[in-house]
């Protein structure tokens, strides 16, 4: 596992948006990429301590972990506490295989009325209620390159994204929420 206290915040000291969009770097995070077949969900969930979802666009998250679907038998997984999450996976006693990707990715916060907006200024994806309500996730593209999004709340959204691909991310994001705010 990264050790993520050792680790420069990619996006240390950003700040962006407007009053009807803030976007902001996240905390450090661990996380984990899943893949397994549906014979292993029960061991994985129970491991895990939260359910995996098994349907598109859906997450499923409990005191700071959240399980992304992002294929037939692949997840993303990332606690904000620091947990360690391969630790979690080992302990299920089941064939699947897991890779810690907290060194590979970072993500960044956007939130307030205008946050779909501000998003929607680069990625094509609907984020309408009806569509992509509180607790929806894809992989989907931002500008030209991809991201998995994830909405924590009504008017909240994270945007997880590689690292070396952060300052893109954070400056477009920060742009659309400036132009929404206008």
């Amino acid at each position: 596992m990264a050790d993520q206290a050792l680790r420069k915040a990619p996006l240390a000291g950003r700040h962006g948006g407007s009053a009807g969009a803030r976007v902001t770097p996240a905390g450090p995070a661990t996380r984990l990429s899943l893949r397994a077949g549906t014979d292993a969900l029960g061991a994985l969930s129970a491991a895990f301590g939260l359910t995996l979802p098994t349907r598109p666009k859906t997450s499923a998250s409990a005191n700071g972990r959240h399980a992304l679907w992002l294929g037939p038998d692949e997840w993303l997984l990332i606690d904000e506490n620091g947990a360690d999450l391969m630790a979690a996976a080992a302990s299920s006693g089941v064939l699947h295989s897991a890779t810690d990707v907290s060194h590979r990715n970072t993500a960044v916060l956007v939130s307030g009325p205008q946050a779909a907006g501000a998003i929607a200024s680069a990625c094509p994806l609907d984020l309408g209620n009806a569509i992509f309500p509180v607790g929806a996730a894809a992989r989907t593209v931002l500008g030209k390159i991809e991201i998995v999004l994830l909405r924590t709340g009504e008017d909240d959204y994270r945007v997880e994204c590689w690292r070396s691909f952060s300052p893109y991310t954070f400056g477009l994001l920060a742009e659309g929420a400036e132009d929404v705010g206008l």
